[in-house]
């Protein structure tokens, strides 16, 4: 059986770190912007929910031996939930990003060691195996925690998130790099995932490769 047991502790982590996030946002502060163009803190709230309930829909699926997209509709669908979740009260972003999280992680525990094999597909079509997905989660909100611009930076990230993700991170996009990024040099390691996650901006460094 494979069960990710260490990254739903970590997701365990990054949740409660969020909820302590949410929990002090006020209805002011819903709709200042974040860190993401076009997004205000009230986007990134809602995305981070609806990514929530996306895992809870994917164990579901598994445990009806279906494979499911991550979100209904695809990308469209994702943005509409996003756009019309964005504008509610602090309180009630803040429940929503609580209750749907809580409600993965419970969907995660309750989900028999030999199903986790069992794949779904991505938003972007890539179907992978649900054991690689709380690992996903964890990158989710440690991420999106600093966007939100409220005082949690990339510097905050914890050291096993950066020995996790920055190798991970640099084989996806190393090969779509200018050949500048060979000389580009970071005081540590977290700073070097910021950059290649965009969430760094240096006078010295090249724009990393779009995301998605």
């Amino acid at each position: 059986m494979i069960i990710p047991e260490r990254d739903l502790a970590r997701v365990a982590d990054a949740h409660r770190r969020l909820f302590e996030a949410v929990g002090a946002l006020s209805d002011d502060d819903i709709g200042r912007p974040s860190l993401l163009p076009g997004w205000t803190i009230g986007h990134v709230l809602a995305h981070l929910a609806r990514n929530a309930d996306s895992h809870v829909r994917r164990a579901a699926a598994a445990r009806r031996g279906e494979v499911v997209d991550q979100y209904p509709g695809g990308y469209g669908g994702r943005s509409a939930e996003i756009e019309s979740g964005s504008s509610r009260s602090a309180r009630e972003l803040a429940d929503d990003v609580m209750q749907s999280a809580s409600a993965a992680e419970a969907a995660w525990v309750d989900l028999p060691g030999r199903l986790w094999s069992r794949r779904s597909r991505d938003a972007n079509g890539k179907a992978r195996p649900l054991f690689e997905l709380p690992s996903r989660r964890w990158q989710e909100v440690e991420v999106h925690l600093v966007d939100l611009d409220i005082g949690i930076t990339w510097a905050s990230w914890p050291e096993d998130f950066v020995l996790e993700w920055l190798p991970r991170t640099r084989e996806r996009v190393w090969d779509r790099l200018p050949p500048e990024a060979n000389n580009a040099e970071f005081d540590d390691p977290a700073e070097e995932l910021a950059w290649l996650y965009g969430r760094l901006q240096r006078d010295d460094l090249p724009a990393p490769p779009p995301w998605g």
